[in-house]
């Protein structure tokens, strides 16, 4: 059975340096569908906390989360499909961005230690230490086989794994 496009709520997921941002806005654009970078919504003691290299914890994550639930009801109230990314890192994150839309799904970029120290060591980004991914890795839980991910190794291409999201999701 083919899912209704106006029914899609994709949240692309993992920890810094997998590729949430590039194969999001990929996925967004093959579809023709928004994409929204959750990254753009933390506030700003959440960006000053990263910035100066000390990981969020569960509280300062949590009206975050809440934003981008609400983000995603909303799609879903208005039947307007939607592809977001998000860290995710844990299930009790992701059942906040669930609640309200059972249609979402999870797409997880996972990838070893090397290829994601690689990674985020030689990229510049405004408030995302590499010095972080240590506390993501251990704040990681792998989505669930009852969450039904999807889930890539981020040493494929972009594009063969949106190729790959597409075929899987029906689309």
């Amino acid at each position: 059975m083919v899912p209704r496009l106006s029914n899609l709520a994709v949240v692309v997921m993992g920890v810094s340096g997998c590729g949430k941002s590039t194969v999001g806005q990929l996925l967004g654009e093959r579809l023709g569908i928004d994409f929204v970078e959750g990254d753009q919504f933390h506030s700003h003691a959440n960006i000053v906390k990263m910035a100066s290299g000390n990981p969020l914890t569960d509280q300062d994550r949590l009206e975050w989360l809440e934003l981008l639930a609400d983000m995603l009801r909303q799609a879903h109230s208005s039947q307007r499909a939607v592809v977001m990314s998000c860290s995710a890192l844990k299930k009790s994150y992701r059942n906040i961005l669930r609640a309200g839309n059972n249609n979402v799904r999870f797409i997880y970029l996972k990838g070893t230690f090397e290829v994601l120290n690689k990674r985020v060591s030689e990229r510049s980004h405004q408030y995302m230490p590499s010095s972080l991914l240590n506390s993501q890795l251990s704040t990681l839980e792998p989505p669930l086989i009852e969450e039904n991910p999807l889930a890539y190794d981020v040493s494929l291409p972009p594009e063969l794994i949106v190729d790959t999201i597409l075929k899987e999701l029906g689309l």
